[in-house]
C-alpha cells in the first residue's frame, strides 16, 4: 500500500521559533524530532504571507498570479479545477481535513471527502462588502457547536475578550485545556483514525489556527514564558521610530510602539501557543503509533506565514521581511517511507506551491499540468542541479503593495505605490537591520534582483513596467488573466 501523507498546517507561525534553531526561548522537541527524522528547509517562504492567498497556493501548487490571489483578495471562487486532496482522493486515498480551511463558500470541501471545520472567528464577515452571502459562524464551524456541547450553550470565543487579530493583547485560556481549539484538533484527528477507511491510504490535513491571535494559551504553557527574559525584537535602521498617532496602543495594531509589558506579554503567549501545538503534535504522533500507521506515514510541517511580533515596530503579517513572509516547513519520514538520510537541512529557496508536487510525488501520484510549484524531493535526494534562483512575492496592501524577490540570501522590495526600495544582505544581517539599496558594494546584486522583478512583471496589466524600468503608483487590484 501506498504510504499514509500527514501534512500538518499551523497558522501565523515564524520561521525562526524551532528550538532545533537555537532559538533564544522556544521549546519545541517534537518538531525538532520531526525535523531530525527528515529535512528542515531553511529557506521557505510565502510569496503573499497572509492566510487566503498562502493557502491557496498550498491547495493547488500555482502561484499567487494564477490562483488570481494577490491579497486579501476574496472574490474569487475557490474552484480550482486541480486541488492536492482531489488528487489524493482520485488516487485512492482517504482524504479529511481537521481545523482551518479559509475558503468559500465555508463548507467548501475542495476536494477532501470530509472536513470538520474551525476558521477561527469573526472571520465571516469578510463578505460583507461584496455580492456574496455572509455565512453564519453558529451554522459552518463545528468547534463552536462541539464547545457549547462541552461547556455550555452560553460560551462564546469571544469570551476572553480577545479580537480574533490582537496583535499584543493577551489572556490565558479560561476554560480546560482539553477545550481549547488546538485540543480540539488534534482530538478529532485521532478520531479520525479511528473511523478511516483501513483498506486505503489516509491523506489528512491536521490544520490548527493557532499561534495567529487571539493569544490564549493554557496557563500551563503561558507560565513557561512570562518571567523569562524574552528577546528584544530586532530594528532596523529604516524603521519608523515615532508614533506620532500612538497607533501601538491599538490592541489589533499592525505598527506603532508597544508598552513595553504589553509587548513582552504578548511575546510570552505567542511562544506558549506554539509550544501547546508542539505538545498536541506529540499526542497525536503517539496515538499514530498506537494505531499502528507512524512507520508508514511521510509528515510534512508548515506554517501559512509568519508573525512580525515587533520586528521594526511592526506586528501581524502581510510584508515581506523574514518575520512575516519566511515560514518553518519540515518533511519527515520517521518510517524511512523514502529511504533518504534524515536528520538534513536544505538552503534553498522553497515555496507554499511546492507542497502539492512533493506530496504528489511522495505517493507516487502523477502531478497535474497545472501545478507550478516544484516538488522538494529532488532537493532532499539532492538531484536538482537547476534548481529556481529566486521566488517573486508580492501583496496587494494599499499603499504599502510591494513585491520581493529573494532566494533566501538576500532580498529585494520594491513598493509599487511609492517605488521605495530595499535591498537585504540575508547572510550578514538575517535580521533586515540594514538597508543596503544606497550601498555601492551592492550595486550589481540590486541590479540583477531588479531586473527578475521586471520580468516577473512583464505582461501584467497593472503596468508596472515597460521591460526595462519599474513605475510606481499603478492599480494595484488587477482583474489577473491566466
Amino acid at each position: 500500500m501506498k504510504p499514509n501523507v500527514l501534512l500538518i498546517m499551523v497558522d501565523q507561525m515564524r520561521a525562526d521559533c524551532l528550538s532545533m534553531l537555537n532559538h533564544p526561548v522556544v521549546d519545541t522537541p517534537n518538531l525538532d524530532q520531526l525535523a531530525r527524522n527528515g529535512a528542515l528547509f531553511n529557506n521557505a517562504y510565502a510569496a503573499t504571507p497572509s492566510c487566503v492567498p498562502a493557502r491557496a497556493s498550498v491547495l493547488t501548487g500555482m502561484s499567487q498570479t494564477s490562483t488570481k490571489r494577490v491579497g486579501y483578495e476574496d472574490k474569487v471562487d475557490w474552484n480550482y479545477e486541480n486541488t492536492m486532496p482531489g488528487e489524493f482522493a482520485k488516487a485512492g486515498y482517504h482524504t479529511q481535513c481537521v481545523g482551518k480551511m479559509h475558503v468559500y463558500p465555508t463548507r467548501n470541501l475542495c476536494g477532501f471527502h470530509n472536513v470538520i471545520l474551525h476558521d477561527g472567528y469573526m472571520h465571516y464577515n469578510r463578505f460583507k462588502h461584496t455580492t456574496k452571502s455572509v455565512e453564519s459562524f453558529e451554522q459552518t464551524d463545528d468547534y463552536l457547536n462541539w464547545l457549547r456541547d462541552k461547556a455550555g450553550s452560553n460560551v462564546d470565543l469571544t469570551d476572553l475578550g480577545l479580537d480574533c487579530n490582537s496583535s499584543t493583547v493577551t489572556r490565558p485560556w479560561a476554560l480546560p485545556e482539553e477545550l481549547h481549539p488546538t485540543n480540539w484538533v488534534t482530538t478529532q484527528s485521532i478520531d479520525f483514525l479511528r473511523r478511516r477507511d483501513t483498506t486505503k491510504p489516509f491523506f489528512l490535513k491536521m490544520s490548527y489556527v493557532r499561534p495567529h491571535p487571539p493569544f490564549d494559551p493554557p496557563e500551563a504553557f503561558y507560565s513557561m514564558y512570562r518571567d523569562l527574559d524574552l528577546p528584544e525584537p530586532p530594528i532596523g535602521n529604516w524603521t519608523k521610530e515615532e508614533d506620532s498617532t500612538n497607533a501601538g496602543l491599538n490592541p489589533v495594531t499592525s505598527e506603532g510602539i508597544v508598552p513595553k509589558r504589553r509587548l513582552e506579554r504578548a511575546q510570552a503567549a505567542y511562544y506558549a501557543l506554539i509550544t501547546h501545538i508542539d505538545h498536541q503534535i506529540g499526542r497525536f504522533l503517539m496515538a499514530m503509533q498506537e494505531y499502528g500507521v507512524y512507520d508508514n506515514t511521510v509528515i510534512l510541517f508548515v506554517s501559512d506565514h509568519g508573525e512580525l511580533l515587533g520586528d521594526h515596530n511592526l506586528y501581524r503579517k502581510t510584508l515581506p521581511y523574514e518575520g512575516s513572509a519566511k515560514v518553518p516547513l519540515i518533511l519527515a519520514d520517521p518510517g524511512n517511507c523514502l529511504g533518504l538520510n534524515k536528520n538534513t537541512q536544505i538552503d534553498k529557496v522553497a515555496e507554499l506551491r511546492d507542497i502539492m508536487p512533493t506530496l504528489l510525488e511522495v505517493a507516487n501520484i502523477e502531478i497535474p499540468s497545472s501545478v507550478e510549484g516544484d516538488s522538494l524531493l529532488s532537493l532532499w535526494k539532492n538531484e536538482n542541479t537547476n534548481w529556481r534562483d529566486y521566488i517573486h512575492g508580492e501583496h496587494e496592501h494599499g499603499v504599502k503593495s510591494y513585491h520581493y524577490i529573494t532566494n533566501g540570501r538576500e532580498k529585494y522590495i520594491w513598493f509599487s505605490q511609492t517605488g521605495e526600495e530595499q535591498f537585504f544582505d540575508l547572510v550578514e544581517d538575517p535580521k533586515e537591520l540594514t538597508n543596503k539599496i544606497e550601498d555601492p558594494n551592492y550595486e550589481k546584486q540590486v541590479k540583477v534582483r531588479r531586473d527578475q522583478l521586471i520580468l516577473e512583471l512583464v505582461g501584467r496589466e497593472e503596468g508596472y513596467t515597460d521591460g526595462k524600468e519599474l513605475f510606481a503608483g499603478r492599480p494595484v487590484k488587477p482583474t489577473l488573466k491566466n
